[in-house]
């Protein structure tokens, strides 16, 4: 299969990803007479800063996702497939994709990244990540349902477990995404249940290295930590997370018991080495 077939005579530039760097180089090369095709395995645009609102529950997710087509409409060179590449012929110059391939003169990768686990992937089922709307959703739904079998749980310790939420990571994602989990326990489902107290939920941000956002100047790190903390989180740096399972998170040789745990650490790139 060729690019578009549009009359125009430029270089057929195929662009694998349609997120931020993606796009920007789709929507660069507009009105060229380049013969751009946008290969991505969903058929929106997601802005990914934004998951941890709707995995609290503040926004839709569609507030924050956006049609690629649309995004790229009026550039008449630019076509979009729906695909998940699985290989590249850097030889053929050609991609293949759910069965099909394309050919092209220029190939952009941009596919993103995924999340690491630090070689203990068994965590993943325990700690979900927040890269994708699927993502939001199920831990959207690990929270409230947390709550919801906090308010019919008699037994105490059951209960407080059902009310602690971890996030193991002290960057951007894992700064935002507690004080957002204190803010929908503490005022958002303040007065949603009857027969627990909402507000006294346990959030706590465990971070492995000596303080939060690492790459970040220490001023903003220290402002960070305090803002945390009027919210009610415990911040625990020099916390490294040692193990966990069903029932809760081993790290600084201590065991937290919790029912929802969120990962935050750590990113890996798509796996564009194998392709190639």
């Amino acid at each position: 299969m060729s690019s578009a077939k549009d009359g125009r005579s430029g270089p057929r530039v195929v662009i694998v990803g349609a997120g931020f760097g993606g796009l920007e180089v789709a929507r660069a090369l507009g009105g060229t007479e380049a013969r751009v095709t946008v290969v991505d395995r969903r058929n929106y645009h997601l802005f990914v800063p934004l998951l941890y609102q709707v995995a609290t529950a503040a926004l839709a997710p569609g507030s924050i996702s956006a049609p690629i087509r649309s995004v790229l409409a009026r550039h008449d060179n630019v076509h979009v497939l729906l695909g998940e590449v699985h290989e590249v012929d850097a030889e053929r110059r050609r991609i293949a994709f759910d069965g099909r391939t394309l050919d092209y003169d220029v190939l952009v990768l941009a596919p993103g990244s995924g999340q690491s686990y630090f070689g203990h992937d068994e965590w993943a089922r325990f700690a979900p990540g927040l890269k994708t709307v699927e993502d939001a959703r199920e831990i959207r739904g690990k929270l409230l349902m947390a709550f919801e079998r906090a308010e019919m749980a008699e037994d105490p310790e059951e209960r407080e477990r059902l009310m602690t939420v971890v996030m193991v990571g002290g960057g951007p994602t894992g700064v935002e995404m507690a004080g957002a989990v204190a803010e929908l326990a503490k005022q958002t489902l303040k007065r949603e249940f009857r027969h627990i107290r909402p507000e006294n939920a346990r959030v706590i941000l465990l971070e492995a290295l000596p303080r939060l956002l690492a790459p970040f100047p220490e001023a903003l790190a220290a402002f960070a930590q305090k803002a945390l903390e009027r919210l009610g989180v415990e911040v625990r740096t020099g916390a490294m997370v040692e193990g966990m399972d069903e029932q809760g998170v081993i790290a600084g040789g201590e065991r937290i018991a919790v029912a929802t745990v969120i990962w935050t650490a750590g990113v890996r790139a798509a796996p564009v080495g194998r392709w190639l």
